[in-house]
């Protein structure tokens, strides 16, 4: 934690090489993320650029408790979720297409990881994939630790569920 406190205090005092490191070493994760999360890859672009964006603007935010990635990827889940709000019934951004639906471009397990809800998906995500500790998903949730646990149990048992339904469908096909 205290790398992520010196690493702060250099970007807070206009550290251009701190900064650009930091975001070199998160940005492809913070996309991959919130592609996860949102409908299409430009989304994902757009809404990890606001991301870092308000990182900057934010800068009393930070807690020195908590890791710097934990503090970008709960602003990064936050805004994911206002993206959300913006989008119309149709499913369509407010003046922007969408690209071809999930379904024609997602794996198998992509496409069961997907019809998990969207916090299921960023919890799983941030663990399985980024390899986050349960505290520091508690830090980016502002939840107990013991909270993240059952809601990671709750989460593996549904994905379990829609690749055990989907086999069956799969099976039943044939």
């Amino acid at each position: 934690m205290a790398d992520d406190r010196e690493l702060w205090e250099r970007i807070c005092r206009g550290d251009i090489s701190a900064f650009e490191g930091f975001y070199r070493e998160n940005a492809p994760r913070l996309q991959a993320f919130l592609g996860q999360l949102l409908s299409t890859p430009q989304a994902a672009e757009d809404v990890a650029q606001e991301t870092f964006l308000q990182l900057l603007k934010r800068q009393n935010g930070f807690r020195p408790d908590t890791s710097l990635r934990a503090y970008l990827f709960g602003i990064a889940k936050r805004r994911a979720a206002e993206w959300w709000r913006q989008q119309d019934p149709t499913g369509e951004a407010t003046g922007e297409g969408t690209d071809r639906p999930k379904a024609e471009t997602c794996s198998l397990v992509g496409d069961a990881f997907a019809k998990l809800d969207a916090d299921q998906r960023s919890l799983l995500w941030l663990r399985e994939v980024e390899g986050q500790s349960y505290a520091h998903l508690a830090g980016i949730l502002g939840i107990p630790v013991g909270t993240v646990r059952s809601r990671l149990a709750a989460a593996r048992r549904e994905l379990r569920q829609i690749w055990h339904d989907g086999q069956v469908i799969k099976k039943e096909s044939r």
